[in-house]
């Protein structure tokens, strides 16, 4: 019975982390592969759809200035509430019920995981989640090796179960390597890494 409900759907929830236009081709830091993604990225959020998972989306949201941006960080500006650089993809097909998750506003921390985004109603996105029981998250997006490997990471901490989409990521990788040191540090720590939707994590 309980796996089930799991094929349903219940207790499930779907991420996409950082699908803007400026970690996308002609942005202001490109994660090469962004557009490669999409399809399958766009598959899985319709089948997110029919089987009634709860659709997050979290978006870099950062002020104009920040410690994150350089000379003061590691980055170029980009994501600044209000730009252009800060939209979604165009071609990302996220549903109109979709829940936006906005991190990256202290401009005194990176904010790269979306455990540390909060909703359109101010409420912290780990909050949202433990509202809607939800045991298992399954996360796409942008960047592998850093704000995908950190929200997966926060998220395992928080003690939900994590399967991340490989064929729905992309990563920077500004160190050769990066991404799959992300990888391998992610399924260390519990993750499972799949390209399947429906199945993932039933035999836990």
């Amino acid at each position: 019975m309980k796996q089930a409900r799991r094929a349903s759907g219940e207790h499930r929830a779907f991420l996409v982390v950082d699908v803007q236009r400026d970690f996308c081709c002609g942005g202001a830091l490109p994660a090469p592969g962004c557009e490669r993604i999409l399809p399958a990225l766009n598959a899985y959020l319709a089948q997110a759809g029919e089987l009634a998972m709860p659709i997050y989306a979290s978006r870099d949201w950062h002020p104009a200035v920040t410690k994150h941006f350089k000379p003061y960080g590691e980055w170029p500006p980009h994501c600044v509430q209000g730009s252009p650089g800060a939209e979604f993809h165009p071609q990302l097909k996220l549903p109109a019920t979709a829940i936006i998750v906005s991190k990256g506003e202290d401009p005194e921390r990176p904010g790269y995981s979306a455990l540390d985004g909060h909703t359109p109603d101010g409420q912290p996105f780990s909050t949202d989640l433990r509202n809607r029981h939800i045991e298992m998250l399954y996360v796409t997006g942008l960047a592998t090796d850093y704000c995908v490997k950190q929200t997966v990471l926060d998220a395992l901490r928080a003690g939900l179960r994590v399967a991340v989409l490989t064929d729905a990521i992309a990563g920077i990788d500004a160190h050769p390597g990066d991404v799959d040191r992300a990888l391998a540090e992610m399924t260390n720590a519990g993750a499972e890494l799949t390209t399947a939707l429906a199945t993932a994590g039933t035999h836990r």
